[in-house]
C-alpha cells in the first residue's frame, strides 16, 4: 500500500514507520519536526520513504500530502492531558479541527483506509474495580485531550464505511518501550527512569488501573487493521493492548523495584482520581488474531538496560517529553 503518516517522526510514529516499510508498504510521513527529525534518519535512504515536512493545519500541504494514498494512518496530535490542559485553543485546533479536515481531503483524494489513533482515556473512570470495559461501553472523557478523540471518532464512524472507505478508530492503552523518538513522560519509561537514574520517584493514585501496550505490539496493530478486510475493520473500533496487561501505578514500581532496590518511592494516596480503567482487548484478538509480542515487565528490562548502557546521555532534557 501506499500509506502516509501524519506524525511519523513521533513516538509512535518512528517506530510504525520502518515497520510498515519492512512490511512492503510505500510511506509518506508528513511531519513539522516539533521534537526534531533524528527519529527518521534509520529509513531516509529507504526507497519507500517520503517526507513532508508541514503542519496538519496547512490545508494545502495536507491536500498534498494525501495525494495518491491508499491508507492514511494519522498519529500527530497534542499527546495527553497535561499537553492539551497548557494550551487548549491550540490542541482543539490540531486535535479536532486538523483531523477534520485530513478526513474530508482524504475522502476527496480517494484514500481507501483511515486508521485513527484514539485513546483507551475515552472510558474516563469505570464504574467498578471489578469490571472490564470493551469498545460498547460508555465513553466517559475527563480531559479536553480525550474529549476532542471522542469527537473525531464520533465524525469518523459517522463518515460511514463503503467499499471504497475504510474509517478505523483505534483506542491504544499507554503506550511504552523504546522508540526512535524516545519519551520518558510515559508511565512505565517515566517510572522505570526515575528510579534508576534519580533513585527517586513520586506516584499519585497508586491503586488506580490503566491498560499498557508495548510502541512495537502498536505499530503491529496498525500494521494488522491495515491488512484486514474492510468488512471486519470498517466502521469499527479496536482497542489495542492485551487484558492481562492492566495493572497498577503500584504495581509497576514492583516490577521495576527488583532492578532498583534502593530507590525511595513516596505513594501519595488519591481517594479520587478522573481516570481510573480496566480495560478489554478481545474484540481485536478475537476478531483481527491480535496478540501482544511484549509484557510490561520486559518494556521495563528493555528501560532498564538503555540506562544501564548509558544509551541517552541527558535523560532529563525536555525532547523526551511532550
Amino acid at each position: 500500500m501506499k500509506v502516509l503518516i501524519t506524525g511519523g517522526a513521533g513516538y509512535i510514529g518512528a517506530t510504525l514507520t520502518p515497520f510498515l516499510l519492512a512490511a512492503g508498504h510505500q510511506v509518506r510521513v508528513l511531519d513539522h519536526l516539533a521534537h526534531g527529525g533524528q527519529s527518521l534518519l534509520g529509513v531516509w535512504a529507504h526507497p519507500g520513504f517520503e517526507f513532508i515536512g508541514g503542519d496538519i493545519r496547512d490545508r494545502e500541504v495536507v491536500r498534498a500530502a494525501v495525494a495518491g494514498r491508499d491508507a492514511v494512518v494519522h498519529l500527530a496530535a497534542i499527546v495527553g492531558d497535561p499537553a492539551c490542559a497548557r494550551q487548549p485553543d491550540l490542541a482543539r485546533v490540531i486535535n479536532l479541527d486538523a483531523p477534520l479536515a485530513l478526513i474530508a481531503e482524504s475522502q476527496s483524494a480517494g484514500v481507501e483506509r483511515f486508521i485513527f489513533a484514539s485513546t483507551c482515556s475515552n472510558y474516563g473512570k469505570m464504574k467498578g474495580t471489578d469490571q472490564y470495559v470493551d469498545e460498547e461501553s460508555e465513553l466517559s472523557p475527563v480531559s479536553l485531550y480525550a474529549e476532542t478523540k471522542v469527537a473525531v471518532e464520533r465524525a469518523l464512524l459517522g463518515s460511514g464505511s463503503s467499499r471504497n472507505w475504510c474509517p478505523t478508530p483505534l483506542r491504544f492503552a499507554t503506550i511504552y518501550g523504546v522508540s526512535p523518538r524516545m519519551r520518558f513522560d510515559l508511565t512505565v519509561n517515566e517510572f522505570t527512569m526515575e528510579m534508576m537514574t534519580n533513585k527517586q520517584l513520586k506516584v499519585y493514585g497508586e491503586q488506580f488501573w490503566r491498560p499498557y501496550v508495548h510502541v512495537r505490539d502498536a505499530a503491529g496493530a496498525i500494521d494488522l487493521v491495515l491488512n484486514a478486510s474492510p468488512a471486519i475493520v470498517g466502521a469499527q473500533v479496536f482497542n489495542i493492548g492485551a487484558t492481562d496487561q492492566n495493572f497498577q501505578k503500584k504495581q509497576l514500581v514492583e516490577m521495576i523495584r527488583p532492578y532498583a532496590p534502593d530507590a525511595v518511592v513516596e505513594f501519595v494516596h488519591k481517594a479520587e482520581d478522573p481516570r481510573d480503567y480496566r480495560v478489554s482487548f478481545a474484540k481485536i484478538t478475537n476478531q483481527l488474531g491480535f496478540k501482544t509480542t511484549r509484557t510490561v515487565a520486559q518494556g521495563i528490562a528493555e528501560v532498564v538496560q538503555l540506562v544501564r548502557e548509558n544509551i541517552i546521555d541527558n535523560f532529563a532534557h525536555q525532547k523526551y517529553r511532550n
